[in-house]
């Protein structure tokens, strides 16, 4: 594997970021996402890694998002113990972290472990039901955007899919617009996956909304390392 762990967000919102390992994650079967092959079963190798990629962080912004492939909650207790630490030593003032949906009644347990506003962000993918379930399979069911919102004020959005259409992509920047105070607009790359880009979408999407990154509160990645983390992730 070819990864960054290490980063600066020094544009919108300036904080650090960090890539960090953790357990399997338990959803796992996002028929997108190839970076489950990031994870381990062996703990100590985990925590180990974990504590040289956290061991890079300064503390210059007060601010700090962990992501990990999967969600906060397959990162093991001994690392969790670790950001805590670096929290305090750092001056961390503000945490974000990524949850899948279904640990949404969770969150708030999460959050008190720390004595910082901690932001939780949750990859949606897209509001329409069929495509975000039946294509990308990622097991998130609501009734509203507003039942979304009641857990999370920061969502994921992703965009040019086969299979997507304008008016998909329409409805889903609305939504992200009218309900959410924080949003990340992921570019899809293809990958090691079977799901494929649709280049002429993505144009599309550019020539329509690239307006969007005079937004503070909406950040777009053009590319799925533009946030100086991640890379080549392959199958072992």
């Amino acid at each position: 594997m070819s990864i960054e762990r290490y980063s600066v967000i020094d544009q919108k919102n300036p904080r650090e970021i960090v890539l960090l390992k953790s357990r399997k994650c338990q959803w796992g079967i996002c028929s997108f996402c190839d970076y489950i092959h990031d994870n381990s079963d062996d703990e100590t190798e985990i925590v180990k890694l974990n504590q040289s990629v956290l061991s890079q962080v300064t503390g210059k912004f007060g601010s700090l998002e962990v992501i990990n492939s999967g969600s906060c909650f397959e990162l093991p207790e001994e690392t969790l113990r670790d950001i805590r630490q670096i929290v305090e030593v750092k001056q961390i003032r503000q945490l974000y972290f990524e949850s899948h949906y279904m640990y949404r009644k969770e969150l708030e347990v999460f959050r008190a472990q720390f004595d910082v506003p901690v932001v939780f962000k949750c990859g949606i993918e897209t509001f329409d039901d069929a495509f975000r379930n039946k294509v990308l399979k990622k097991g998130v069911q609501f009734n509203s955007p507003e039942e979304v919102a009641a857990y999370f004020s920061s969502i994921c959005l992703m965009v040019g899919i086969k299979g997507q259409t304008k008016e998909m992509i329409e409805r889903d920047m609305k939504i992200l617009m009218d309900y959410f105070e924080h949003g990340c607009i992921n570019i899809y790359q293809n990958n090691t996956t079977e799901i494929v880009a649709d280049e002429n979408l993505i144009q599309w999407f550019k020539e329509s909304y690239a307006h969007l990154e005079a937004n503070q509160n909406i950040e777009i990645l053009w590319n799925n390392t533009d946030f100086g983390v991640g890379g080549v992730v392959n199958e072992q």
